[in-house]
């Protein structure tokens, strides 16, 4: 599969806020969240690009990737419909 996301997994990174933000959401005991969204991205079977950014389903989360920097946006956990 042809993926430019999974393809540039070296270039993701996130911001301070970022990190706080990711952690809260998910209630992650971790202080590397970008390895650990690394990880997550890798196994992920659910990866969609939708304008600018990747939205990542994986083990009942969200991540969101901007598409150009490579920086993630957030995660959350994925809503009960």
């Amino acid at each position: 599969m042809n993926n430019s996301l999974l393809d540039n997994l070296d270039k993701i990174h996130t911001t301070e806020l970022g990190i706080e933000r990711i952690k809260n959401n998910l209630g992650l005991d971790t202080d590397d969240v970008v390895t650990w969204c690394k990880r997550k991205i890798k196994k992920a079977s659910n990866i969609n690009r939708k304008g600018k950014n990747w939205y990542v389903q994986v083990d009942n989360s969200v991540i969101t990737v901007n598409a150009y920097s490579f920086t993630i946006i957030t995660a959350h956990k994925e809503k009960n419909i």
